[in-house]
């Protein structure tokens, strides 16, 4: 199961720059998840400071 980044994102770039496969980009100021790139390893969540990255 992919992860998803909710509206709760404030777009600090942590989960961006931990992931280990590149599957998060930035678009229109907000942090986005490839699902098909996304090896669910949760990088992201626990590098998130306000709990935006979540399971799908």
């Amino acid at each position: 199961m992919a992860y998803k980044i909710t509206e709760d994102c404030k777009a600090c770039g942590n989960c961006k720059e931990a992931c280990p496969v590149d599957a998060i980009v930035e678009k229109d100021g907000k942090y986005i998840i490839n699902a098909d790139e996304c090896v669910d390893c949760g990088t992201c969540e626990s590098n998130c400071p306000v709990n935006a990255a979540v399971p799908a």
